[in-house]
């Protein structure tokens, strides 16, 4: 092997949520682990203003396992020192017809149903925190050249040359995953032929911490509740999802006449939209691998499984994965079992991959049941809408689910 090659029990690619959580999750173990990211990672945290144009655009809707997971990695409370919204409502309904469903976090004695955090907080904290320790080496603003398959372990070449080798390489970099396309996995992928639009909103009237979805044949939008020091309530981050035509025509309207269009799509529930921030288009695909692992590489996150956003699962899912994978690193390093030949990446696949199927086919069965055109299944849809709406005990199992939690409620 030759000198310049550095050798690492585990290499991690991809500084992104799921990647960054994985890092700091391991740092604390006596491994030596590699976090490759190709773009630059800023230092500290970003600067905190108040407008339309001061959110990130990118928001993550945190279930409470999630949040209980930043906690165990000592980020939560840096997070909400900073900017951190907790909502304790969601409000459903059917924009054809009449079905809601209203849930409350003191249905199930819970003082938050889940929290939006800004993208940037959430991957600013885990840096932060892989700066302050010593458990993981780091190499920004360098991606990876090249994949090469070796007896015993994988080899990765950066663009500076450098040489990086383990018997484990974690594949975090993302939906489109080169990591995952160099060491060929297998994937199955379809088009929902809907682009989604996100931005950010100023309403004039409060939005009383609560999420609001709107469903809709050609796809839901969705309110999610942004924090302000004033205590308003007035900011929303958005996600509209539209067929590609729709979004097209939306995005080239003036901020102006983009914002009564939101007000009229969204029944003026929040007022009038007052004003909104640069907006983004991008089109809507799941993913999944067929296997999450193959010769010492593994898929974490978004490398393994994209979901639609209308339930806000992505980086809850990707949060499980980290913190799965990084409880099989400690268990094999605590029996004094090398990683690859532990059994461990066997182990992640098995706990991970069942869980984020039936998640994916929840929400691919939730967007099939708004879309349809049927009158019978829309009355059927409605009609289900209003029942649950008043069965207590399954409202409470279905907040529990989707939070992450279990025990007793």
């Amino acid at each position: 092997m030759p000198a310049s090659v550095t050798e690492f029990d585990l290499i991690i690619v991809g500084a992104g949520l799921a990647g960054g959580a994985l890092a700091v999750a391991l740092a604390d173990l006596p491994l030596k682990v590699a976090l490759i990211e190709g773009q630059a990672v800023r230092e500290g945290w970003p600067p905190l203003e108040e407008s339309v144009f001061d959110y990130d655009g990118r928001v993550s809707a945190l279930t409470e396992g999630s949040r209980e997971f930043l906690e165990q990695l000592g980020v939560w409370s840096d997070i909400c020192d900073r900017r951190v919204c907790a909502y304790t409502d969601m409000e459903v309904w059917d924009g054809e017809g009449t079905g809601r469903i209203h849930f409350a976090a003191s249905e199930v004695k819970r003082a938050a149903l889940g929290h939006i955090v800004e993208n940037r907080l959430l991957n600013a904290a885990l840096m932060n925190r892989l700066r302050d320790s010593a458990g993981v080496k780091c190499y920004f603003a360098n991606p990876v050249a090249s994949l090469e398959k070796q007896s015993g372990g994988v080899a990765l070449t950066l663009a500076d040359g450098r040489v990086l080798r383990s018997p484990v390489v974690v594949a975090a970099d993302g939906a489109n995953s080169r990591i995952r396309d160099w060491a060929g996995f297998v994937t199955r992928e379809w088009d929902y032929h809907h682009h989604a639009i996100v931005a950010t909103i100023e309403t004039a009237e409060a939005h009383q911490n609560t999420a609001w979805q709107r469903f809709q044949p050609e796809g839901p939008l969705a309110f999610l509740p942004l924090p302000d020091t004033a205590g308003e309530q007035r900011y929303c981050s958005i996600v509209w999802s539209a067929l590609p035509e729709q979004a097209e025509q939306l995005m080239a309207l003036d901020d102006e006449a983009f914002c009564r269009e939101l007000g009229a799509k969204f029944e003026h529930r929040l007022g009038n939209i007052i004003a909104c921030s640069r907006r983004l288009s991008f089109p809507l695909r799941q993913r999944h691998a067929a296997d999450y692992v193959s010769d010492g590489v593994v898929l974490l996150g978004d490398a393994a499984h994209t979901i639609h956003p209308l339930a806000g699962q992505g980086i809850n899912l990707g949060f499980q994965d980290a913190m799965v994978l990084a409880e099989e690193c400690r268990r094999a390093h605590d029996r004094g079992l090398s990683l690859i030949e532990s059994g461990m990446l066997s182990r992640y696949q098995r706990r991970r991959k069942g869980g984020n199927l039936a998640m994916m086919a929840m929400m691919e069965g939730f967007q099939h049941l708004f879309e349809t055109p049927v009158m019978p299944l829309r009355l059927l849809r409605n009609s289900g809408m209003s029942w649950l709406n008043k069965a207590l005990p399954l409202k409470r199992q279905i907040i529990a689910k989707a939070m992450g939690i279990s025990g007793p409620l």
